[in-house]
């Protein structure tokens, strides 16, 4: 096990690397650069180069380009721009004009919440409704749960914000929720225990949209990982043996049910950063997917460059994780040294 994970983490450097160089390379022979926008914004903005000449337009974007960087190798831009990131610098973002970590730090906080929240919902309240709908399969409670979940799962997240907007911030019907925004506006002169209402009143509407499709997949993921153990000849020896029930149930099928659950905790790290572009566009809410789309249309690359390489991290990070658990979950599971 110690030696699988010590190739694990050697293998992380390579895989970042490559990322790195891909990612790297695709946004510097990309058309329609930074610095051709740059120019757009100033000659199209009037001024001094409102009318500018193709000469002048030239001149301009030589100095750009020099001031940038962006006349040199794309070779040596990509070792600068790596030593860097080594050294904790993302770099200076093109469209906020400040430090690229400065921006991210100000958008992680929104994005975190809603991963941490989808965590706990979808592994805390869907597993146990998986087992209860294996346990009862067949029941009245497993066949409209089903039907519920199905519904869930089907309908994609952005028309579920849409539908819930609708239906319950004041669209058509009822006003129960706020319709977009974390806080309310007289946030800062609320009590703390009125600070949490007010919050937790705000994320419900954008948390129902992130987490209802994942909630359903892991419910009946759960219960069809669990039926199927239960149908195992392991779980009839066990029994024929004379094990107790609780012992059959918690040490042997439980447990062995819930590795599809650690290759699908592999997700969760990204999720905890990336965010989601639709949801927090129709909530309005400031987020890291809402400033990664922006970045992309406004060719701020220093941007782009670091949410990729820390959604490749949190990526390789949970795939580590997934691994891990796998392995503590089914100890048939080894990971030793191939030779």
């Amino acid at each position: 096990m110690i030696t699988y994970l010590i190739r694990r983490c050697v293998l992380i450097i390579p895989t970042l690397l490559g990322i790195s160089i891909v990612m790297f390379t695709l946004t510097g022979v990309m058309p329609g650069g930074p610095i051709e926008r740059m120019i757009q914004q100033i000659t199209f903005g009037g001024g001094e180069f409102g009318s500018a000449t193709h000469q002048g337009i030239e001149s301009l974007r030589a100095e750009l380009e020099q001031a940038y960087g962006y006349d040199r190798p794309v070779v040596e831009r990509y070792f600068k721009w790596l030593s860097s990131l080594l050294k904790g610098d993302l770099g200076l973002s093109f469209e906020f004009d400040e430090p690229v970590s400065e921006v991210i730090l100000s958008k992680l906080p929104v994005s975190l919440t809603f991963g941490i929240f989808s965590f706990f919902i979808v592994f805390l309240l869907a597993i146990p409704l998986g087992i209860a709908k294996a346990v009862s399969h067949g029941s009245p409670f497993d066949l409209t749960s089903s039907l519920l979940l199905f519904l869930g799962y089907s309908i994609p997240p952005f028309a579920l914000a849409i539908g819930l907007i609708l239906f319950f911030a004041g669209g058509s019907f009822w006003v129960l929720f706020p319709l977009s925004g974390l806080t309310s506006d007289d946030f800062d002169q609320l009590s703390l225990g009125h600070k949490i209402v007010d919050y937790l009143h705000h994320i419900c509407l954008p948390l129902a949209a992130y987490v209802v499709s994942q909630f359903a997949l892991t419910a009946v993921l759960m219960k069809n990982s669990y039926l199927d153990q239960y149908q195992r000849d392991y779980v009839r020896t066990a029994r024929a043996k004379g094990a107790q029930e609780k012992r059959v149930v918690f040490g042997h099928i439980l447990r062995n049910s819930l590795t599809p659950m650690a290759t699908q905790m592999s997700e969760f790290p990204m999720i905890f950063i990336s965010g989601s572009i639709l949801i927090e566009q129709i909530f309005s809410l400031d987020g890291i997917g809402l400033l990664n789309y922006e970045s992309i249309m406004a060719r701020d690359y220093p941007v782009v460059l670091a949410i990729i390489m820390i959604a490749a991290c949190a990526q390789v990070f949970g795939v580590f994780l997934s691994d891990i658990l796998y392995a503590v979950l089914d100890p048939r599971v080894s990971y030793q040294a191939r030779t």
